[in-house]
């Protein structure tokens, strides 16, 4: 199945009585004009209507520096970091992958590394936080309500580290 280029995530959710949807993501890292440009860290998940993390999606890190020296700088996502991070052992089969260059990026996950099909019906947030060394970091939170009935389009925009944010649930 090849996925349209408006489509950066897709993950089949299923929720309660087996009623599937799925989650398109769509983010942008914006270009910034600075004299130091990193690539920024990026850590994705989902957040119940609580505030628990119900699903690591994607933490983007300098996963090939020597010695595994690019683990110490994921910290700097403090919100992610405090929900889930320092639980977790770095990398995670199918969630760690490189930083991105600015622009546009896509990204695809099957509900088994994700445990997304898992969730119950309610109230639920994608979360995007990015860091960059000698920059700054941001947060966007997109709300969705599971299961999706129709089709779903909810938008947020960053305003320094993230552009536009966009989810589509159908």
């Amino acid at each position: 199945m090849k996925l349209s280029p408006s489509l950066a995530l897709t993950l089949p959710l299923i929720s309660g009585g087996a009623v599937a949807a799925d989650l398109s993501v769509k983010f942008e890292l914006p270009q910034l004009n600075v004299a130091e440009y990193h690539k920024p860290y990026v850590a994705m998940w989902i957040e119940k209507a609580d505030g628990a993390v119900a699903s690591t999606l994607a933490v983007l890190y300098d996963v090939k520096k020597k010695d595994n020296a690019g683990e110490k700088w994921v910290k700097d996502m403090r919100t992610w970091w405090r929900k889930a991070g320092r639980e977790t052992t770095l990398p995670i089969d199918g969630v760690s992958g490189a930083t991105r260059a600015a622009g546009t990026h896509t990204l695809s996950f099957g509900p088994a590394k994700t445990g997304i099909d898992k969730l119950p019906a309610g109230d639920y947030k994608l979360v995007i936080e990015a860091a960059r060394e000698a920059g700054g970091r941001e947060l966007v939170r997109v709300p969705f309500s599971l299961p999706a009935k129709g089709k779903v389009a909810a938008t947020a925009n960053g305003k320094e580290e993230l552009g536009a944010v966009s989810i589509n649930i159908q």
